[in-house]
């Protein structure tokens, strides 16, 4: 299976980087192939310009400099996030990449004034994602990550593709006993992709 792999955090050090390589180290493995996007590695520009936003539903006039991830995006058959939940959503660069990359003509159509998901091609997701806040908080405030992940982009791939939600909550209490274990869990998932 052709996975495209979408890695949004800027140090190489971190928990996060781990998980990153985890996942390529895992998928690889098993024999697929995979796309390796880290976000911050390709200098990836996550702002919306204002001549992209004014051309935003016009697809013969999308920016030349997202024609290469939109290409990448459309050649996976499956998706794999690895990022860390910050102010309850997406880092501003992966939030970014969505912005600019899943336009009219590649995620979605327009129909009547009406959005119909048309990335069909990908046939299964899974995110991989850390908290610095407990479950019980990231509860309180609805979970918007989770909620993305299960209905946003979920909505947005093939229908019935299966979506998968993987969470290291309390990073800021974690023990190396307990990133062992995500770490365990992450790998399990993936090994069955």
């Amino acid at each position: 299976m052709k996975i495209l792999v979408l890695h949004a955090h800027p140090v190489e050090t971190s928990f996060n980087a781990a998980l990153h390589r985890l996942i390529v180290e895992r998928l690889a493995a098993r024999g697929h192939e995979v796309d390796d996007c880290d976000l911050y590695a390709e200098n990836f520009e996550p702002r919306l310009s204002a001549a992209e936003r004014l051309a935003y539903h016009d697809p013969r006039t999308h920016d030349e400099t997202v024609a290469p991830h939109v290409e990448r995006l459309k050649r996976a058959e499956g998706l794999v996030l690895c990022y860390p939940v910050w102010n309850y959503g997406y880092p501003a660069i992966l939030k970014g990449y969505f912005d600019r990359v899943f336009l009219p003509g590649v995620s979605f159509e327009l129909v009547g004034g009406k959005v119909r998901p048309s990335l069909h091609n990908i046939r299964k997701v899974v995110a991989v994602t850390s908290y610095g806040g407990s479950w019980f908080r990231a509860a309180l405030m609805g979970n918007p990550p989770r909620k993305l992940i299960h209905r946003v982009l979920r909505a947005t791939v093939k229908p019935g593709a299966p979506v998968s939600f993987l969470a290291h909550y309390s990073m800021n209490l974690s023990t190396e006993g307990s990133r062992k274990a995500f770490m365990k869990k992450v790998a399990a998932k993936l090994d069955s992709f």
